[in-house]
């Protein structure tokens, strides 16, 4: 059985599902395996416009599988090593995606599952789904989505919600950070959808460039050095072949060719 399905649909929207609701989806080597080739394959692929990362069942992903972390237990350092740096790749692909991505979380997302949503670009949850960093419940620590959980929600509440491992509801995610919109269950398809359209009508080159940006001018000093790299930015985009086309179809009131 396929745990991680992916579909790309003619528009270049990919969808990248979590598929073990028999196990909440769950964490174990074989998802972490399909999920992290998955994202390595939607990375080289320039036609794939943005990824949705979905989830069968009840439940986004409950973080780690118990039988997973009964084999983990039983582990010698080196292989436990090798075991926690797989996820850590994953975390750090979906990361580093140059696709913009939505997490669309219709139940609970804990711990890895959590991190998941604190590596996307955004995130839009159904109100009855619910949030915990919930590692220190089981004498463990949110190591590998320790920098993507402190980066979405803060140093302070991070050391509150990771410290008392407690979950928390779909508002006090808004509230954090942690997720862009939150939508009664019903309305979450067309909320995403409605993020999924603004996205197809914005450039895709300008896209992926706009994301690279913030990820490279993000925490740093607004000096010289910084003005002068935006500056060559934004005048290479002017002159590129989609930013003409952009500005002359705003100037001539039509829709840009992307959007044809």
């Amino acid at each position: 059985m396929q745990h991680a399905l992916l579909d790309i649909d003619t528009r270049g929207v990919a969808t990248l599902t979590l598929n073990r609701p028999d196990k909440h989806n769950a964490f174990d080597e074989h998802l972490i395996a399909e999920l992290s080739g998955q994202l390595a394959d939607i990375s080289r692929d320039d036609s794939i416009r943005l990824l949705l990362l979905r989830a069968t069942g009840r439940s986004f992903c409950a973080g780690a599988d118990v039988e997973w972390m009964r084999r983990m237990a039983a582990y010698d350092q080196a292989t436990n090593l090798a075991d926690a740096g797989a996820l850590a790749e994953l975390l750090q692909r979906l990361d580093s995606l140059p696709q913009p991505t939505i997490a669309c979380v219709q139940g609970a997302a804990l711990g890895g599952g959590a991190g998941l949503v604190c590596c996307c670009d955004m995130a839009v949850a159904a109100e009855t789904a619910t949030f915990a960093f919930s590692e220190v419940r089981l004498g463990l620590i949110p190591a590998t989505i320790g920098p993507y959980v402190v980066r979405a929600i803060g140093r302070r509440a991070a050391r509150r919600y990771c410290l008392t491992g407690e979950r928390f509801n779909a508002a006090d995610a808004h509230r954090l950070g942690l997720v862009s919109e939150v939508v009664e269950p019903s309305a979450l398809e067309a909320t995403v959808q409605r993020l999924v359209q603004a996205l197809l009508d914005s450039g895709p080159k300008a896209v992926r460039a706009a994301k690279q940006l913030i990820d490279e001018v993000a925490g740093r000093e607004i000096d010289a050095e910084q003005m002068a790299m935006t500056s060559r930015r934004i005048a290479g985009m002017r002159g590129s072949p989609e930013g003409q086309e952009g500005l002359s179809a705003f100037l001539n009131k039509r829709p840009p060719d992307w959007q044809k």
